[in-house]
């Protein structure tokens, strides 16, 4: 496995910044991550619309396995060079039902969650990134006019 696939909710602000956390870290396999509603993501996880992506994270690996939930949890910090040993801890029998309720947990809470944390999500950053771009070439257009 060197390559892992991490399905998330671009429309979630908890999601997209536990994706740039996720991004940040040193990791031992590649990490790419894909809204669970894209074009991309269901060309290369046709299954995904089955999956109830919009409620828990997909991560698929590039030998073609598939995860949900706690175990896509698991597997994630099992990626992440100082996260591992948790990873194994985590899937011991006897932490997997705890894991796995808090997982869920998050999960059915998770825009709230990003309410009040004020996380903004992927989807927000771009949008007001291209709304701002829109009012810079409105305000350049306008200059340039005053100068004509």
């Amino acid at each position: 496995m060197h390559t892992l696939t991490l399905f998330y909710d671009a429309r979630c602000g908890l999601c997209s910044r536990v994706r740039q956390w996720l991004s940040g870290q040193p990791a031992y396999v590649r990490l790419e991550f894909l809204p669970y509603d894209s074009p991309e993501a269901a060309r290369r996880l046709p299954a995904i619309r089955h999956l109830h992506a919009d409620q828990e994270i997909v991560v698929m690996a590039d030998t073609g396995e598939v995860w949900q939930g706690a175990g896509a949890w698991v597997l994630c910090l099992w990626a992440l060079r100082e996260y591992r040993g948790w990873s194994a801890r985590l899937a011991s029998p006897t932490m997997q039902v705890a894991a796995r309720k808090i997982v869920h947990w998050i999960s059915q809470n998770r825009i709230g969650m990003s309410r009040l944390a004020g996380f903004k999500s992927d989807a927000e950053i771009a949008a007001t990134a291209e709304r701002e771009a829109e009012e810079s070439v409105c305000r350049l257009r306008h200059d340039l006019d005053l100068i004509d």
